[in-house]
């Protein structure tokens, strides 16, 4: 593993890039976290620093009182809706128009990716920013969700439902499609770069392992180095929003090289 903390990208990750035509990538909290939005455990501060993350953040706790979880969730979407995309984001929708294939596979829940340009997004853990049944987990549209008071607000899709956010809580499975789609663009890519996570949350954590044992050369970007560098070609030591422009860079100066010739 080549272990980089300089300004430019080592020479030969930029001939790696260049000849790349399947790219994903990984991104995690920190991505998030470089446009002010508090990773899940921070954003249990103030007021929420006394509740159980279980508590506000799994099906059982919103059974007991979800009234308290819509209102924790309802908080975090103000901080979503107050960030703006960053750097890193908007050098990924770059990247997503130099590559043959390309996707971006999110942990994160914020949508930024989207509003910075990107269109192939898979997402893993759900969208804050989307509100669904509780019961059949059918979108709930923001029309509807303007004209309630209730907090939850019900649902008009079930009799017992009630709207709660669109994000996977603790103990649910992951959307089965997005998930097989992230494994198999996983396999399928030539460069996965990950940036912004540690890999300790499964599945998402075992998507650069199947990378590499499909072929692909592993990226990582991170400030700290972790069980993802250990295994990868090369670890950029800092935040996404400094190295996910550079490589970019890359791309866009084999691109030019090739309008040239």
């Amino acid at each position: 593993m080549s272990d980089s903390s300089d300004k430019k990208a080592p020479e030969d990750l930029c001939h790696c890039l260049q000849q790349a035509r399947r790219v994903v990538v990984l991104t995690g909290a920190g991505v998030s976290a470089e446009s002010g939005i508090p990773t899940f455990r921070e954003a249990q501060t103030g007021l929420w620093a006394r509740f159980d993350p279980m508590t506000l953040a799994s099906p059982e706790g919103f059974d007991r009182d979800p009234a308290l979880v819509w209102r924790w969730y309802q908080w975090r979407r103000q901080l979503v809706a107050e960030a703006q995309p960053n750097a890193g984001h908007l050098a990924l929708a770059r990247l997503e128009r130099l590559v043959n294939e390309f996707v971006v596979i999110t942990q994160n829940v914020d949508g930024l990716h989207q509003q910075a340009g990107s269109s192939k997004v898979l997402e893993l853990h759900g969208n804050i920013g989307r509100t669904i049944c509780s019961e059949t987990r059918q979108l709930i549209p923001d029309d509807w969700l303007r004209d309630q008071s209730a907090e939850p607000p019900p649902s008009p899709h079930h009799p017992q439902g009630l709207a709660r956010p669109d994000v996977v809580w603790f103990g649910e499975m992951l959307n089965e499609v997005v998930l097989d789609a992230a494994m198999r663009s996983s396999a399928e890519c030539d460069v996965m770069i990950v940036a912004g996570t540690a890999g300790v949350v499964q599945p998402a954590a075992s998507l650069p392992a199947v990378a590499r044992e499909a072929g692909a050369k592993i990226v990582d970007v991170n400030p700290d180095a972790g069980d993802i560098s250990r295994m990868a070609d090369w670890h950029l030591k800092g935040c996404s929003g400094t190295w996910l422009p550079r490589l970019v860079d890359c791309f866009e100066l084999d691109s030019n090289n090739r309008e040239c010739g």
